[in-house]
């Protein structure tokens, strides 16, 4: 019996953990377990038959992290260690009375800076081609955090094996995100729309109280099988070694308890043992079949649903520049001279939106979210908060958004963020849970989940002139797949940066505020010019400046400088970013706006 048959008629019990019950019983923290494929075939062998003496019948070849980028192995090596896993695992089936079925298992390779996208879908590609000479029944992909390489790996394996079972199961947080930033709802909602696979669901990340609570709360797709693998729980360290309490009797009662919710396929993740699954698999009738107890999945139609307009955003459709200007927050607590040039700023009755930095270059600074609720509160302005993935963990961002939005808070700039000063990395390090476009991937999760009718606008960063234009705009086209609206720019002062602000958008359809600095004086011009990485201030423009010039003169010359650049950018840009150095407001009334 196929395993799409066998699920029709049985519920399956997958096996448990591999990697940290390798560790636990050669007694080594730092094992591999993947290179005892070849090194130690025998260990793996044993683990294979506890697990389907235990009553697991869907075992895992052990090769999670059999990937070139993991084990720094060549692709010949890679090749035996994927070969001889499958082997053993079916040696293992084989030798059992019980009809075991065998996932190849493939977990994400890692990225880094020197590969790129396609050499790691190739990379993905050859392990498929490696497991397909085995003629396999079934493809797992597990521990994923978004669909970027399955969406393209589904059909490239449906070519080469059109009856392949292919399950794919994504990592959640407690929060029900994956590490990209996705929900628990739009993966199963991305699984129940792709052809090709048949099952899917979650493992790793959290442990069974966690994965029972979530599951409960939320719809499953009707045409797919579902999976839940939980962790065993959260590891603590001892005597240098993360280790995961045994839990068994807790964790076959909330994996029981899951099993009622309508789920087709149970195991067990980092953590699990046989006796884990051994205790599951006791408590669950597999051929019980209650699909009807799973709560419906429909496909969430917002198309009838009134979403409030945003009144910043609308500002781009209605012919007129935007303006917005940008404050940088107090380093101390005192709050009067922001507050002051908020409110100078409203008096022009040119400025649109007040923008506040977030701790800029790494240096702490009064938190933008909340600088940015008190102007508004004081004032009237719109606002937009600098929100940086430098600081924060996934847990202290989720909040500090939900905070933001509960205070009407509903445009924000999210940006990568400066890096820590050298002198201060000793005391203070960068956290970068996220990236800038994962974190847009969130916040338009949050948009959707909890935001729905009035969501947060964002915008992201645009470095028109880091590398080569077609990289430029191949982020930029990220970040608008992740929902950014708008972009503001680094400020502009070269002909050859405005000629790249013009070729962007004619290739880009988004909006552009296009970033303008007014030096204030001949220090502050060399200073950006030689200081400030990102930032090409031309030899003609500093020597527009004099070292004696007083500070009127000096903001005269910044203003016309900056004006100058305003008219040449104004049949490309949507609008206007104003940094203006030391907050000097005044130099608002002596730009001119085109």
């Amino acid at each position: 019996m196929n395993i799409n048959k066998y699920l029709e008629q049985h519920k399956l019990i997958m096996d448990g953990a591999m990697g940290t019950y390798f560790s636990r019983i050669t007694n080594n923290e730092n094992a591999i377990s993947e290179n005892a494929n070849l090194d130690e075939p025998e260990t793996i062998l044993l683990i294979h038959r506890q697990y389907i003496e235990a009553g697991a019948r869907l075992i895992r070849t052990n090769t999670f992290a059999a990937n070139r980028q993991t084990l720094g192995i060549s692709e010949e090596k890679q090749r035996e260690l994927i070969t001889a896993a499958f082997g053993l695992a079916k040696k293992a089936a084989e030798e059992s009375k019980e009809r075991v079925y065998i996932a190849c298992d493939i977990g994400p390779i890692a990225e880094n800076g020197s590969r790129t996208e396609e050499e790691i879908l190739a990379e993905y590609k050859y392990i498929c081609d490696v497991f397909l000479q085995e003629k396999p029944e079934v493809i797992l992909f597990e521990t994923f955090s978004d669909f970027r390489y399955i969406r393209k790996l589904i059909p490239y394996l449906r070519e080469k094996s059109p009856d392949l079972f292919i399950i794919t199961n994504f990592s959640l947080n407690k929060n029900g995100y994956s590490a990209s930033g996705i929900s628990a709802v739009t993966l199963l909602e991305e699984i129940a729309a792709t052809d090709g696979i048949q099952a899917g669901g979650f493992n790793c990340g959290i442990g069974s109280g966690h994965m029972y609570q979530m599951l409960k709360r939320i719809s499953f797709p009707e045409n797919k099988y579902i999976v839940a693998a939980p962790n065993a729980g959260y590891p603590e360290q001892l005597q240098n070694r993360m280790v995961f309490m045994d839990n068994e009797g807790y964790f076959s009662e909330n994996m029981y308890r899951t099993s009622g919710l309508g789920i087709d396929i149970i195991g067990g993740c980092c953590g699990t043992t046989p006796s884990y699954i051994s205790n599951v698999a006791a408590r669950i009738n597999v051929n019980i079949i209650n699909r009807e107890n799973r709560i419906s999945y429909t496909h969430k139609d917002s198309s009838n649903k009134e979403v409030r307009k945003n009144e910043f955003y609308e500002l781009f459709h209605s012919g007129k520049k935007v303006v917005a200007v940008e404050l940088d927050p107090p380093f101390d607590a005192l709050d009067e001279k922001i507050l002051d040039c908020a409110y100078k700023l409203k008096s022009t009755g040119t400025v649109d939106i007040i923008t506040i930095a977030d701790s800029p270059m790494g240096r702490s600074r009064v938190d933008s979210i909340l600088m940015s609720i008190k102007i508004a509160k004081e004032t009237g302005l719109e606002v937009m908060p600098h929100v940086a993935c430098r600081d924060k963990n996934m847990i202290a961002m989720r909040s500090g958004l939900l905070g933001a939005y509960l205070n009407d808070i509903r445009n924000i700039l999210i940006v990568t963020g400066d890096p820590i000063p050298v002198e201060n990395r000793q005391s203070a390090t960068g956290v970068f849970d996220y990236n800038s476009i994962q974190l847009m991937q969130f916040m338009q999760e949050m948009n959707r989940e909890h935001f729905s009718e009035e969501p947060i606008y964002f915008g992201g960063a645009l470095n028109y002139g880091r590398g080569s234009i077609d990289k430029v705009i191949e982020r930029m086209e990220k970040k608008i797949a992740a929902g950014a609206k708008y972009f503001l720019t680094q400020p502009i002062f070269m002909e050859e940066d405005i000629e790249r602000i013009q070729l962007i958008k004619s290739k880009v359809d988004t909006k552009i505020l296009c970033g303008i600095m007014p030096l204030v004086s001949y220090r502050n011009a060399n200073f950006i010019k030689n200081e400030i990485t990102g930032i090409h201030v031309p030899d003609e423009v500093v020597a527009r400046y004099r070292p004696d010039m007083t500070k009127e003169e000096a903001e005269w010359v910044g203003a016309q400088i900056a004006s100058e650049i305003i008219e040449k950018l104004s049949p490309y840009a949507d609008g206007y970013y104003f940094m203006l150095p030391f907050n000097r407001v005044s130099l608002m009334e002596k730009i001119r706006i085109v």
